[in-house]
């Protein structure tokens, strides 16, 4: 399995400021499937309980007519959100501030424009405590991509 480590950075304007958000991503040619049953079981596997599964790719897709567009985003694109007791409630004693990056989320992706990779990946924290997330989630997707 060929992996490739990337930073993504997508930026945004905001009151005429550039601001900047970035990803941690993971390019494999493992086919999708696999890559979104390799992150569902990484996150139970640490005991930890999926809340949602957002479906983002088929609900782009199924409402793209109704925004007016035809482009194909995604051949399938999932975002796995869930929490740590233990984790979360360090990050949040340590400034409750912190409550805002709660839930975690790691996304799984395939493009329309690059469909024989896959693509997984998380929002990299803020220095300081939220790196003990961030580690956690780099954590869980290298076991996923293990699968």
């Amino acid at each position: 399995m060929k992996i490739l480590a990337a930073i993504v950075t997508a930026a945004t304007l905001a009151t005429g400021a550039a601001v900047a958000e970035e990803a941690r991503t993971y390019t494999t040619d493992t086919a999708y499937e696999d890559v979104a049953f390799g992150v569902e079981n990484a996150i139970t596997n640490q005991g930890l309980v999926i809340d949602h599964v957002s479906h983002v790719g088929d609900m782009l897709e199924r409402t793209k007519g109704d925004v007016g567009s035809d482009v194909t985003l995604y051949l399938n694109a999932k975002v796995f959100t869930f929490c740590s007791a233990q984790v979360s409630r360090e990050v949040m004693e340590a400034d409750p501030m912190n409550l805002q990056y709660c839930p975690y989320g790691i996304f799984v992706m395939q493009t329309a424009e690059n469909p024989d990779e896959t693509v997984v990946g998380y929002r990299v924290m803020p220095e300081g405590p939220m790196k003990k997330v961030e580690k956690m989630l780099d954590e869980i997707v290298q076991s996923a991509l293990e699968f």
